[in-house]
């Protein structure tokens, strides 16, 4: 397994040297640069205040569903009259 510091420590000779050749002068953002970052920022820090207060409005208590109660109630009374069904079948069958 090669070492993995002189690698580093090659790739950053490299960097620096080609660091040096750049004029520094084109390279920087400069005020454009922090004003487009900061209209960033806020835009950003209202969007997420916005955000925050419409999710304070939502309640997210459920009120139950009266057509699913009535489903529910229903399938609950079939099994029971199923059940008493069959039985009755089994014995008239079996006398």
């Amino acid at each position: 397994m090669p070492d993995m510091s002189a690698s580093a420590s090659l790739a950053m000779t490299h960097l620096v040297s080609f660091a040096k050749e750049v004029d520094e002068d084109k390279v920087t953002p400069g005020v454009l640069g922090f004003i487009v970052f900061a209209a960033m920022a806020l835009a950003v820090w209202a969007l997420m205040k916005s955000m925050s207060r419409h999710m304070n409005k939502v309640d997210f208590t459920q009120a139950p569903d009266p057509e699913a109660e009535q489903a529910e109630q229903a399938e609950q009374a079939e099994p029971e009259t199923a059940d008493t069904e069959t039985s009755g079948q089994g014995k008239q069958k079996q006398g």
